[in-house]
């Protein structure tokens, strides 16, 4: 009867772990990615989303149990990075960017999204560090693929090959 009750509530735990991470994919990333694929990250934002995300994974996988001093401890980076195999928040920002640059890159010249994206601003720009732009980004995505120097909306004109690089950015197991 009491192995029994154990296996019931290893049961009932892993159960509840599948149920935490799946209303963590489905309702928590969708709130928090609204609208990513205009984002334009710096590496400090990039840290605060994977800092939620590991703070999160925490609270759905708890501690654990050091086998040797029988103490409990936090999960480490590495450790949530193997449990959840998922790509991680960053990886998804931009993948979903990288394929939002891909449909506005192959919309027709007269639409407004697209001459926002190859337009050119005749104003001069504020002093000081020049802010990260969106396009910035998109470039510093396709050279972390190895496709930096390569002309990204003539790219994009191939959907095959796009869609390729699309996956290729989410698959990247970069921290």
């Amino acid at each position: 009867m009491l192995s029994f009750g154990v296996e019931s509530f290893v049961f009932q735990v892993a159960i509840q772990k599948i149920l935490k991470i799946r209303v963590y994919r489905t309702i928590i990333l969708p709130v928090v990615l609204y609208g990513c694929e205009t984002w334009s990250l710096t590496r400090q934002e990039e840290r605060k989303l994977r800092v939620f995300e590991n703070m999160v994974l925490r609270r759905i996988f708890g501690s654990r149990n050091e086998e040797v001093t029988g103490e409990w401890r936090r999960l480490h980076n590495e450790e949530l990075n193997d449990i959840y195999v998922s790509p991680n928040i960053v990886r998804m920002i931009k993948s979903r960017r990288m394929r939002w640059t891909g449909h506005v890159a192959r919309m027709s010249e007269e639409r407004g999204v697209y001459r926002v994206l190859v337009g050119k601003p005749e104003e001069k720009r504020p002093l000081g560090r020049p802010r990260c732009r969106w396009v910035d980004n998109i470039r510093l995505d396709l050279q972390e693929v190895g496709c930096g120097d390569m002309d990204w909306i003539g790219l994009a004109e191939d959907r095959d090959r796009w869609r390729t690089l699309v996956s290729a950015v989410m698959n990247l197991r970069i921290p």
